[in-house]
């Protein structure tokens, strides 16, 4: 058998680009939106998945890829079934975190602040833009709850299929979203020798302070 490849020789240099409190824009949203801008030309697969970090009651961390469905000077949107892992996570601590990596481009975006629902008109809104198959999918699968197999989820969604044909599809009693109010933003630029750039910036009397962190 062929030896495999050592996982601890893995490593790239990184030489990119660089980040500086000099040219950062004062605003952390501003800073997001210009290197999210980024990522859309470069074109790379699901640009807005974002690893969302939640918590119990009793600090048991969970962790899963979410996608970004909405941006604004308030925060970061996303949806989800809530009674799902996250959404029991965040009925019970709405402290949460999330994470943006751009490995094509050597960035990474760390936020971290504390999550609200937003109203079901917002949802139902969002929820009418989703392909048919999305909204009925939304109906059919008890997110997080253990099925006895794929064929009781199937099932579900035809019963589902059926039950709406040619109606208004309604967004779920349990299904909706939820927005990241932002405290705490990290951006991550990948630099050579492992000296990346680390700026930051934290809220503090409603105005954000800039620093640097070491990598």
């Amino acid at each position: 058998m062929q030896e495999r490849k050592s996982i601890k020789n893995l490593r790239r240099e990184y030489k990119l680009n660089k980040l500086s409190e000099e040219t950062v824009h004062k605003n952390p949203f501003s800073q997001f939106e210009k290197w999210f801008d980024d990522v859309l030309k470069v074109g790379l697969i699901e640009p807005n998945a974002m690893i969302l970090a939640t918590a119990d009651d009793k600090a048991k961390p969970s962790v899963r890829v979410v996608l970004l469905k909405g941006l604004s000077k308030k925060g970061f949107t996303f949806f989800t079934n809530y009674k799902s892992r996250k959404g029991k996570n965040l009925t019970e601590n709405y402290a949460a975190s999330l994470l943006f990596f751009w490995a094509e481009l050597e960035r990474q975006v760390r936020i971290e602040g504390k999550i609200k629902k937003i109203s079901k008109a917002e949802s139902q809104k969002y929820f009418d833009t989703r392909p048919i198959e999305s909204r009925l999918a939304a109906w059919a699968s008890e997110q997080s709850e253990m099925i006895p197999g794929r064929d009781y989820l199937e099932a579900r969604f035809q019963i589902f299929k059926r039950q709406f044909k040619g109606k208004k599809i309604p967004v779920p009693p349990d299904w909706g979203g939820y927005i990241l109010v932002p405290e705490y933003f990290e951006f991550w630029q990948g630099r050579e020798n492992r000296l990346h750039d680390r700026i930051c910036y934290k809220k503090v009397n409603k105005r954000w302070n800039i620093f640097r962190l070491a990598p």
